[in-house]
């Protein structure tokens, strides 16, 4: 029954037998099961890759379905992980499924890579981009990188067999750039680039082809125009564990997260003060006596509005740049820090768009 499952492939002379064994060899870890990671898992899955992990703490939103297709609207409100998991069971039962229901960090990271053989990028997220390159790189690990920006999507293999990694096409951390949420998405653009990445996925454990190694593909949804970009490999500090340990750990043991619905104690409080990083043109507004505006772009030179006797409650629109601006607060020697977790779009879902507060 399992060889008749797979009859298609394996009379590729290019997969076989020997090809299909390799695939159940496999490990692959998913990291997020938003768009990307809907359209990875189930190829993924029915290829007969033989061990996925998925990594995603979040839960299914009415939002979600326009493009994380593999979820159904009476899942609403369940862990993606277990739904995800579900799906792919029931796809390919001979697959081995790992669900994790966590947010990925520096305490986590490498742990869990060492478990796989590739990472998979599905994520929108861009300080979890450079995360996954840096832990990758740490334990050398091969990644694929995937991300869309409205109507463009962009694919490549990092850190394989030593080729160039992500920092060496974006060396700067963009915190600025816009997620889905905020620029917005056609689901068929996340589905078109989540294809590509477990294609890259099934050539790098079959051995076949040409991979996006050292390689950027860039897709234009409404032109089906695509172009490869050479990469090309640069120095990069991150070369072992220990280097790893260094860079995060002296930033992430400087503050803790918090939910959008542990916010509500600080709003007000005397003792507390809300930093709302973004633009002023970003809506809506969080209305309280105690926050200020200050635009990541403008925070390194108005840190003197900022009172370093209180706890310093930082929000962006997202959750992305309220991170680099905790990262600038660190290297001013600021000490209570707390970041809220996916920031303005968490606190407007549990406010049921009234964010406004006052005393």
């Amino acid at each position: 029954m399992e060889s008749k499952r797979y009859n298609r492939q394996t009379i590729l002379s290019e997969v076989g037998q020997s090809g299909q064994e390799k695939l159940k060899q496999a490990k692959v870890l998913i990291i997020g099961l938003g768009g990307l990671g809907a359209a990875i898992l189930p190829y993924l899955a029915a290829a007969g890759i033989g061990e996925i992990g998925l990594l995603d703490d979040d839960v299914i939103d009415v939002s979600n379905l326009q493009r994380q297709v593999i979820y159904k609207t009476t899942a609403i409100g369940n862990q993606k992980v277990a739904e995800a998991a579900k799906m792919a069971s029931e796809l390919n039962p001979h697959v081995v499924i790992n669900t994790v229901a966590e947010r990925l960090s520096s305490k986590n990271a490498i742990a869990l890579f060492n478990q796989y053989d590739i990472i998979v990028d599905g994520t929108d997220n861009l300080n979890t981009k450079y995360l996954i390159n840096d832990a990758c790189c740490a334990i050398n690990k091969p990644f694929v990188y995937g991300s869309v920006y409205k109507f463009e999507g962009q694919v490549a293999v990092f850190n394989y067999k030593n080729g160039p990694s992500y920092r060496c096409v974006f060396p700067e951390d963009n915190a600025t750039a816009a997620s889905c949420n905020e620029a917005g998405v056609m689901g068929i653009s996340v589905g078109i680039i989540g294809m590509f990445q477990a294609n890259e996925v099934l050539k790098m454990v079959l051995g076949i082809g040409q991979t996006l190694s050292g390689k950027l593909l860039v897709y234009n949804m409404l032109t089906n125009e695509q172009q490869k970009f050479n990469v090309s490999k640069k120095e990069f500090l991150i070369t072992d564990n220990e280097a790893f340990e260094k860079k995060y750990n002296s930033t992430a043991s400087a503050f803790d997260t918090i939910s959008a619905i542990a916010l509500e104690q600080y709003i007000n409080d005397e003792n507390s003060l809300l930093l709302d990083v973004r633009n002023p043109e970003e809506a809506p507004k969080l209305i309280a006596n105690n926050c200020i505006a200050i635009p990541l772009s403008e925070l390194p030179s108005k840190l003197d509005l900022i009172d370093d006797n209180k706890t310093i409650v930082v929000f962006c629109q997202s959750g992305i740049r309220s991170k680099k601006a905790i990262e600038i607060l660190v290297k001013a020697d600021f000490k209570k820090l707390l970041n809220v977790a996916g920031g303005m779009n968490a606190i407007n879902k549990i406010k049921n768009n009234e964010v406004v507060f006052t005393s």
